[in-house]
C-alpha cells in the first residue's frame, strides 16, 4: 500500500492542475489551499480534509476516520476530518468536496 505521503503528493500533482489550487503550509504540514485558505493537508500518516454538512458526514462515516486533533490534546478542529490511507481512494473525491467548500467561503 503507497504510503500516505506519495499519496498526497499525487492528489497535490492532480488538484495543482484545478484553476486556483496552490500549496503551502499550516501547522507545518503540507497542505492544498485555494484562495490561500487550505483544504487538504498531510499530516503523519494520514490525509485531512476541511469539510461540512454531507461531505463531512460521509467523510466521519469511513472506517478509521475521526475528527481531526493536530495538537494531540483532545481538541479536534470543528470542520477537519483525518482519513486513513486504507481509504484513499476516497481522498480524490473528498478533496474536491473540500475545494468546493472552502473555495465558497
Amino acid at each position: 500500500m503507497p504510503s500516505a505521503v506519495e499519496e498526497f503528493d499525487k492528489l497535490g500533482r492532480t488538484l495543482a492542475k484545478a484553476d486556483g489550487v496552490t500549496s503551502g503550509q499550516m501547522f507545518g504540514k503540507a497542505c492544498l489551499k485555494v484562495g490561500g485558505k487550505a483544504f487538504v493537508a498531510q499530516h503523519l500518516e494520514t490525509v485531512v480534509f476541511k469539510l461540512t454538512g454531507e461531505s463531512h458526514a460521509k467523510a466521519i462515516g469511513l472506517a478509521g476516520a475521526v475528527p481531526w486533533d493536530p495538537s494531540g490534546k483532545g481538541r479536534p478542529m470543528k470542520e477537519w476530518v483525518r482519513v486513513d490511507p486504507a481509504r484513499s481512494r476516497s481522498w480524490p473525491q473528498l478533496a474536491g468536496e473540500a475545494r468546493t467548500f472552502v473555495g465558497r467561503r
